[in-house]
């Protein structure tokens, strides 16, 4: 599968599906990483979302587990000018914040764990209100100049400093935003398609969501009293009610329906919406891989039928 999309306002020429690097180094150690990774360029997969964050919340490690083995990845299986990566800064411990300094020598430390002498994508990966949006915007405008990254995107920020932050770009003249990346899937809704999607809209700028499985809840495994042995299985709780289960049920038929697995269709559900350009998925093992990155084309009528269920 060649498939590409080119994410507005940009050259960046991806696959519709974004693999999410936040298992990398967390559930996944690095031969099951390498395996994932293989195993999504074979299915024609070059886009890969991973952040200097992944996985410091994991006992023992520092951050920077990630990106270390995708760059190493990319290294082993010479790759890299093949590859559309994206990172972020602003929440590892050691590097937090949004101001020019720690930006610039957050970029240079992921550069190195990446092998790489540029990112593709570069987010804030939220937003940072002590530090003047100038500033920021500053910060990264330069890495573009130097060419150290190609474009950069913003992460977790609301419609409203979404548009200031781009105003002033367009002020300077600087780099500006391409993408957001916000939580959004199918039983998460109410927020961004009130605040957010219209201001993507009017601006042009494409969502590339996380959590587009909804930590795991959409894929279909976790029917009623099923206890399922991973490390997202808290996480899906508050979905384990009578709209999750039967937005659940409505995505099984759909499954049926074009022969494919359920994490495709709700998959298919969020490309279908106006604003997205590209979900991210991660995956664990091949075979949930195998999962997530089949594309399917649904129907509007298909769309609307999931939509009313959790509107």
């Amino acid at each position: 599968m060649n498939n590409r999309i080119t994410l507005p306002k940009t050259e960046l020429s991806v696959h519709p599906l974004c693999l999410g690097g936040n298992v990398f180094g967390w559930s996944a150690d690095e031969s099951e990483s390498f395996a994932v990774l293989d195993a999504y360029v074979e299915a024609g997969g070059n886009f890969i979302d991973t952040a200097d964050v992944y996985s410091e919340w994991k006992p023992s490690n520092t951050g920077g587990e990630s990106e270390r083995i995708i760059g190493k990845w990319m290294k082993a299986r010479g790759n890299r000018s093949q590859m559309v990566i994206a990172t972020k800064v602003a929440k590892l411990s050691t590097h937090p914040g949004l101001s020019a300094a720690n930006i610039r020598a957050a970029a240079e430390d992921s550069l190195s764990r990446l092998q790489t002498d540029y990112i593709d994508l570069y987010y804030a990966h939220e937003d940072d209100t002590k530090i003047p949006l100038t500033q920021t915007l500053e910060a990264f405008n330069a890495l573009v100049v130097d060419g150290k990254v190609r474009y950069i995107a913003a992460s977790n920020y609301s419609a409203a400093r979404l548009r200031e932050a781009i105003h002033i770009s367009q002020t300077y003249n600087w780099a500006s935003y391409v993408a957001l990346q916000n939580h959004y899937n199918l039983l998460e809704r109410k927020e961004f398609e009130s605040d957010v999607a219209p201001a993507l809209s009017s601006m042009g700028i494409s969502a590339l969501p996380y959590f587009g499985l909804a930590r795991g809840f959409l894929s279909g495994k976790y029917a009623a009293g099923a206890k399922i042995d991973s490390v997202r299985a808290d996480g899906v709780s508050e979905y384990q009610n009578e709209r999750g289960y039967a937005a659940v049920a409505r995505l099984e038929e759909l499954a049926k329906a074009h022969n494919a697995p359920v994490s495709a269709i709700a998959l298919a559900w969020l490309r279908a919406q106006s604003v997205v350009s590209t979900p991210i998925a991660s995956a664990r093992t091949v075979d949930q891989l195998k999962e997530i990155v089949r594309v399917v084309n649904l129907t509007s009528d298909e769309v609307e039928s999931l939509s009313a269920i959790t509107a």
